[in-house]
């Protein structure tokens, strides 16, 4: 079953990242970001894209610039996940046939960045914006395109979420913080697939 929920890995560093990746695959999330403010992330990525590029999406977060697009198209990342909605990126991610997906929070953004090409829109942050302003925006915007909600969505309240229209999540800290075991994430990502099937069924 493919989840749509985007694990958030931020701090991790390159010699855990892969154990982190295998707890979150077997609990059944398989869309995972390494946050460009991470260590040396593009390690980490490379690392995760030659071990389980065939059975996850991989990609990066907090994409800021063209030129880190071009990184990670050399390296074969499937994923770009921005905090904003930069016109350029967009369409340099989609030109590398990488997924993008921009940070937006307005309605004014949210149709910029699917203008510019963006495969589906993060809320965010989710928690300033709330269920009911998705559900205003959703009502607005193409059926077709997928907002996933970052930033304040979690296992209790994705039903609330979904009821506004979010097709999916972003989970950070919930899942890891810096420092912790892989066994925690994985009983962390047990947790959230548990409380996402629930909402989705």
């Amino acid at each position: 079953m493919t989840r749509n929920i985007i694990a958030i890995l931020r701090g991790v560093t390159p010699d855990e990242v892969e154990d982190h990746a295998a707890a979150l695959i077997g609990a059944g999330i398989t869309m995972i970001e390494v946050p460009l403010n991470s260590p040396d992330p593009f390690d980490s990525i490379s690392r995760l894209l030659a071990r389980f590029g065939d059975r996850a999406r991989i990609g990066a977060g907090t994409v800021l610039t063209v030129g880190q697009v071009n990184l990670l198209a050399g390296i074969g990342a499937h994923l770009v996940v921005s905090p904003n909605a930069d016109a350029a990126v967009i369409a340099a991610t989609r030109a590398a046939g990488m997924e993008s997906w921009p940070g937006v929070m307005t309605p004014t953004e949210c149709f910029a960045a699917l203008a510019a090409g963006a495969t589906g829109l993060k809320l965010f942050p989710a928690s300033l914006i709330g269920a009911a302003g998705l559900a205003a925006i959703r009502a607005v915007l193409p059926p077709e395109a997928p907002v996933y909600a970052v930033g304040g969505a979690g296992a209790s309240n994705f039903a609330a979420w979904r009821g506004a229209g979010a097709d999916g999540f972003g989970i950070g800290t919930a899942l890891y913080r810096p420092g912790q075991s892989a066994d925690a994430t994985g009983s962390a990502a047990a947790t959230i697939v548990a409380a996402y099937d629930a909402a989705c069924a």
